[in-house]
């Protein structure tokens, strides 16, 4: 795991920006289980969520000094044009498989690009450059809303667009594992660990799947995320309630011009983690 201290440097609080968005909906069923998205809703996402910095060419020159620290050659745009280039050969290759929606294995990428190196190294590499690419913070009563989780006996998991680095959030801001902060080992799923991402409901049928075999069916499942498409689409297809949240502009993402959308509404929509509890339907 990269070191603590190593990514001290690159964390500034983030506060979310408004949306103009309110709360509006409920809950119908008794919640014995939640599960989050991460980027842009538990955690505040700087490039609005996982995968978008190539769109973004303002840390260039940081990314080109974090070159220089590992003594690699070439500047910032050359790394991002090496790193996106195969990234996107990757989907290609994927796609040709017959996943529609691919997500890559970021180590493998960067051993492509970088060449050889110790493991370590590479990744802490990896997590200094998504740090720079995209800064994050814990969305304000992130820690509020968990504890709350645990003290009512709710299950907690985790479906995210994420990388081997996503998990290590928790520990470097809320200093604990995700274990000791209430989620179930056998509730998260990261899309790298299998190939596929959001929209695709396959990470989602996964879940569904585990809480069977719980005894938890769809409706006492809730999935809170900040995306129409990734988020709330895919939930709602395996029957699961939804959640938008709908609380920093950076990462809101409505997709009205998405025909799967067009007739989507979520169950609730929220503006502040705190508002999840209160919306939770007493199970007596």
């Amino acid at each position: 795991m990269p070191d603590e201290n190593l990514i001290a440097k690159y964390i500034s609080p983030l506060s979310p920006l408004p949306t103009g968005a309110s709360r509006n909906g409920s809950l119908t069923t008794p919640v014995a289980c939640i599960l989050f998205d991460v980027y842009g809703t538990l955690f505040i996402s700087g490039s609005g969520d996982i995968g978008t910095a190539e769109k973004r060419t303002r840390h260039l020159s940081e990314l080109t000094c974090l070159l220089e620290r590992y003594h690699i050659p070439g500047t910032g745009r050359d790394l991002l044009d090496a790193l996106f280039e195969r990234i996107k050969n990757e989907h290609v290759r994927i796609r040709k498989t017959g996943i529609e929606h691919p997500e890559v294995d970021i180590v493998h990428i960067w051993k492509y690009v970088l060449g050889r190196m110790p493991d370590k190294r590479l990744r802490a590499f990896a997590a200094e450059f998504e740090m720079i690419a995209n800064p994050v913070f814990p969305m304000p009563h992130l820690e509020d809303l968990l504890a709350a989780c645990r003290r009512k006996g709710i299950l907690m998991g985790i479906i995210s667009n994420a990388q081997f680095y996503t998990p290590l959030l928790f520990e470097w801001f809320c200093k604990a594992s995700l274990g000791k902060l209430g989620f179930s080992e056998d509730l998260l799923f990261f899309s790298y660990q299998y190939g596929q991402a959001k929209p695709s409901s396959f990470l989602f049928e996964l879940a569904q799947n585990r809480l069977i075999l719980k005894g938890i069916n769809n409706r006492a499942v809730l999935y809170l995320g900040n995306d129409m498409l990734n988020d709330i689409y895919p939930a709602d297809s395996v029957g699961f309630q939804t959640a938008l949240f709908a609380g920093d502009a950076r990462s809101l993402r409505w997709r009205k011009d998405d025909l799967r959308c067009t007739d989507l509404t979520p169950d609730l929509i929220v503006t502040d983690l705190n508002q999840i509890v209160d919306a939770l339907p007493d199970s007596n």
